[in-house]
């Protein structure tokens, strides 16, 4: 039994063999006696470390097991845990580079109203396993640089980008990048010190932390993004490209500066866009698969309106990035919130996360 499990190549034959015997929630179910992170096929993480990185912040080493199949700096990976019964799954970013050991980390704000950050701030200890999906994004590295980067970060928008920053700095910094990187106060600042260290031993890198809810004398600019600030701390921005993540308003506002100006601009909100449309009255929203239908608000993403009603349809980052969401529409037009287009192609997807009903249709759920 235990060669079964640990192998990373079971051999064809025998797995066949034994998925015509056991179904894998059966074999998941008794391995996991043995270990907890022994499944069939689904990817698990036992919590190896906890580490505080702010006040309201925590970092959690991971050891996936043998069916993770790896991430690039940058990236993000759904996480799913049990909470009062009920599986609840959130999107995190990586934020470390990968490892000769395996062992990926995700950083986690405490954020009010956030119902799994909140569960793994307060609660989660080493020994913990937790569900993690395959990692998801496009705020990458390129294989080569041709020019520098400008690294923009708000509040928990430093996670991603500070894998980045770690890789870049392993690799010995190939590259000049600025960082610079926003929180409301210096206590929930996140890698402070590391940031610093790292700026002291590069000299391609430097790093640039500004507060929004105090400043002091003598200290950086302090205050939201905007030009001035941009032109002050990178007068060549136009001649780097820019990463930026944050709440959708910091990533707009960043957009608006520097889209049409720097070498390249590619930016991740982990909020959802915040959009105002003049939908109003209901739509009726059929179910295909389970034969419901429902009258949901038009304007509300799809995904808030079939969770008032007790339906789960798996999700994840809820702003339109994973595409855990995502399902088939056969008929019926929808507005893409993010962007405000009406969509009326049947027979397409759509994510639930970002999709609002513009007038009935009929959803493969």
């Amino acid at each position: 039994m235990s060669a079964v499990l640990r192998s990373s190549k079971r051999p064809r034959g025998l797995r066949r063999l034994i998925h015509a015997c056991v179904a894998p929630s059966v074999f998941d179910f008794w391995a996991q006696r043995l270990d907890r992170t022994w499944t069939w096929d689904r990817p698990l993480a036992r919590i190896v470390e906890r580490r505080a990185e702010s006040r309201d912040a925590v970092t959690l080493v991971l050891r996936p097991n043998r069916h993770w199949r790896g991430f690039r700096a940058g990236q993000h990976v759904n996480v799913s845990a049990e909470i009062d019964g009920t599986s609840v799954t959130r999107s995190y970013s990586l934020s470390a580079a990968p490892r000769a050991d395996g062992l990926l980390a995700i950083t986690v704000k405490r954020v009010e109203g956030g119902k799994l950050s909140a569960h793994l701030f307060d609660n989660a200890c080493v020994g913990d396993v937790l569900h993690i999906g395959p990692a998801f994004g496009e705020m990458t590295w390129p294989d080569a640089h041709d020019a520098g980067w400008l690294l923009l970060a708000a509040g928990s928008g430093i996670t991603p980008l500070m894998a980045l920053v770690r890789e870049h700095a392993a690799r010995g910094m190939p590259a000049p990048v600025t960082l610079l990187y926003w929180a409301r106060t210096r206590e929930e600042l996140c890698f402070a010190d590391e940031l610093l260290a790292l700026a002291d031993a590069h000299p391609e890198f430097a790093v640039h932390c500004l507060l929004t809810r105090e400043g002091e004398a003598g200290a950086e600019p302090a205050g939201r993004l905007d030009a001035a600030q941009l032109s002050a701390l990178v007068p060549d921005a136009a001649q780097r490209r820019v990463y930026a993540c944050g709440p959708s308003g910091f990533v707009d506002t960043a957009r608006a500066l520097l889209e049409g100006s720097a070498r390249s601009f590619h930016a991740e909100a982990f909020t959802p866009p915040a959009r105002s449309f003049e939908d109003s009255g209901e739509a009726v929203v059929t179910l295909q698969r389970s034969g419901r239908t429902l009258t949901v608000p038009r304007g509300q993403s799809l995904l808030t309106a079939l969770e008032a009603q007790g339906i789960k349809p798996a999700s994840g980052c809820r702003m339109g990035i994973c595409n855990t969401c995502a399902c088939g529409k056969s008929a019926g037009a929808t507005r893409d919130l993010a962007t405000g287009e009406i969509r009326t192609e049947p027979a397409s997807a759509l994510r639930l996360c970002i999709s609002a009903a513009a007038g009935d249709i009929e959803l493969d759920l």
